[in-house]
Parts: C-alpha cells; sequence; structure tokens
C-alpha cells in the first residue's frame, strides 16, 4: 500500500490593511467662467473644502486657483475659526 501525502496548509503572513482613498478628485479640466465666478463669491467667507464640493473640484485644485487669483480668506472668516 501506498502512502497518502499530507495536504499542509500554507503559512501565509497576514495582509496588511490598508487605507480608504479619500474621494476628493472632482472634474478635472478648464475651470468655467460659471465656476470662476462661483468661486469668488464662495472662496472668501466658506471652508474650502465646501467650496470645492460645490464646484465638483478637489481640495487641492481650489486652493490653487484661489492662490493664483490672489482670493484671500476674509479676517472675519479667519477670526470665526480662531486663526486671528
Amino acid at each position: 500500500m501506498a502512502k497518502k501525502k499530507r495536504k499542509t496548509k500554507k503559512k501565509t503572513k497576514p495582509r496588511k490593511k490598508t487605507k480608504a482613498k479619500k474621494k476628493t478628485r472632482g472634474k478635472k479640466g478648464s475651470w468655467t467662467a460659471a465656476d470662476i465666478a462661483k468661486l469668488k463669491k464662495l472662496f472668501g467667507n466658506n471652508p474650502t473644502a465646501m467650496v470645492a464640493k460645490k464646484l465638483g473640484r478637489g481640495t487641492d485644485a481650489v486652493k490653487k486657483k484661489a492662490s493664483r487669483m490672489g482670493l484671500k480668506k476674509t479676517k472675519r472668516y479667519l477670526k470665526s475659526i480662531g486663526r486671528v
């Protein structure tokens, strides 16, 4: 009689947990005149994340565009969040 081979389970390393990616990307492409008008209206008195969401764009894209346009948060807004 032939001996049966035993099947052994391979020892595997536990998988590392990966962080879920943030969904910050919105639409890509050029900024329309309507987008720019909305950015000018909202940027000074609102959180950047909220402005990005309303525009359907990423926060980094909104920050970069606002910076290039010379837009800044108002003193009133900064004071309300405790930055001044």
